[in-house]
């Protein structure tokens, strides 16, 4: 992943919207993995098991926004027992599991997070996403995503879901902010 660096150009406005952002929301598959959804038949109980690739430069990221004071969340259309794991390991605040419709969801975060719509970065890959989208002070689109999608964002990431793309986002923000450097000693090992 080449990281989003404010040496190439961002448009002002995104970075206006950037520098308001308190709470970062976003999809999960194809946003936070490349979208693929792998199904295994359990021999036992003839169950099934889901896994999930997820990225580590998006969970350092993550992790980062967490340590920096930017809350998170994760709104997906599944229910998944690896995006639950997940989200516990990287601190993420607000899990919502199987929305059919994201909006609700969303709505939910604002209220118990007290922020205002455009103190809210959004990230998606698809249709689903654009209502939310919508109304995010940063609506953000993954480079792979639907069309219809970056049409209405306010920023298309560099990076494909799964490749990084939330990363980019969490440091866009964090440069927006002014607040990069004093993030970078919070990150090493």
């Amino acid at each position: 992943m080449v990281s989003m660096s404010l040496t190439t150009p961002v448009a002002p406005g995104i970075l206006d919207r950037a520098r308001k952002i308190k709470l970062f929301l976003m999809d999960v598959d194809g946003t936070l993995t490349d979208g693929g959804v792998m199904l295994m038949s359990l021999p036992n109980d003839g169950g099934v098991a889901e896994m999930k690739t997820f990225n580590s430069q998006d969970g350092m990221g993550l992790k980062l926004a967490h340590t920096m004071g930017i809350r998170t969340g994760f709104i997906t259309g599944r229910k998944s027992p690896a995006v639950s794991r997940r989200a516990h390991e990287l601190k993420v605040e607000f899990v919502y599991l199987g929305q059919e419709t994201k909006m609700a969801a969303f709505e939910e975060c604002l209220r118990k997070a007290g922020v205002r719509e455009d103190e809210v970065a959004y990230m998606g890959d698809d249709l689903p996403d654009m209502p939310v989208a919508k109304r995010a002070g940063l609506a953000v689109a993954v480079a792979n995503a639907a069309p219809e999608l970056k049409a209405i964002s306010h920023y298309v990431t560099g990076s494909r879901g799964g490749e990084g793309s939330a990363r980019e986002v969490v440091e866009l923000i964090l440069k927006a902010q002014g607040r990069w450097e004093e993030a970078i000693p919070r990150a090493l090992a």
